[in-house]
């Protein structure tokens, strides 16, 4: 079985956030990038214990961006990947990404081909949504247990109220969410054989933006807490309705 994860580059969530032309951009001085958490602790690792198990014959990692993303793709080879692909475009649209992936991956005849829930930058989630569309795939999205018997998928998936199981044949696009697998670290062997391990930079194929980003904005400063006496029932329900604007 072979196994495709993908793999985005997104801010670290304890660098400081700023923008730049005219609010449309990230502002990259100081800026850490590092592997979407779901991609790396959820998708990637599930995929090496597959692949540890005797279930899969190699995982190949795939990522959209331009040069600056290889630290990060080689990050995830260090983890365990074997080998990586980069496609030479720098978008963040989604389907624009889902586009490119899906270029590459029907020629490959990946049996399975994991993702992260979303990422942690845009939070739209629908990557691999697209990609199951394109490849004209099986989706089981937000899973959290993934085990393969042959040609079939086992999953469970957390539902309002509950969980749902499913069970998938291959081939398969599957987004992955906590309970997947447990983070791991990479070893020392790990990040010297990660050097040589290989690393294809591929033209992307002109796919064309849906999206376009206007502008970005930071978050409203938290303001302070009023404190009301319980006793005072008539001054919250007034605050609740001319303040909070809830009632």
């Amino acid at each position: 079985m072979k196994i495709l994860v993908c793999i985005a580059q997104v801010p670290d969530t304890t660098s400081k956030i700023a923008f730049t032309n005219n609010d449309t951009q990230f502002a990259s001085d100081g800026l850490t990038m590092i592997i979407n958490p779901y991609d790396e602790w959820y998708a990637l690792v599930r995929a090496l214990e597959l692949k540890e198990t005797g279930k899969a014959s190699a995982v190949h990692l795939i990522t959209v961006g331009k040069a600056d993303v290889e630290p990060v793709i080689r990050k995830a080879l260090a983890l365990g990947g074997d080998e990586a692909i980069r496609i030479d475009v720098d978008s963040n649209d989604p389907l624009v990404i889902a586009q490119e992936i899906a270029a590459y991956a029907s020629a490959q005849s990946f049996d399975l081909v994991l993702c992260g829930k979303e990422s942690i930058d845009y939070n739209n989630g629908v990557v691999g949504a697209m990609l199951a569309a394109l490849l004209d795939t099986e989706y089981i999205g937000f899973a959290k247990k993934l085990d393969i018997d042959g040609a079939t998928a086992s999953l469970v998936r957390e539902i309002e109220g509950g969980e749902e199981h499913v069970v998938s044949n291959l081939p398969l696009v599957v987004s992955c969410q906590k309970g997947m697998a447990e983070q791991r670290i990479p070893n020392m062997r790990g990040i010297m054989a990660a050097r040589t391990k290989p690393l294809t930079v591929l033209a992307g194929i002109g796919a064309q933006a849906q999206s376009n980003i206007v502008s970005y904005a930071m978050p409203a400063a938290k303001t302070g807490v009023k404190m009301i006496d319980p006793e005072n029932m008539d001054q919250l329900v007034q605050l609740l309705h001319s303040e909070a604007k809830v009632i």
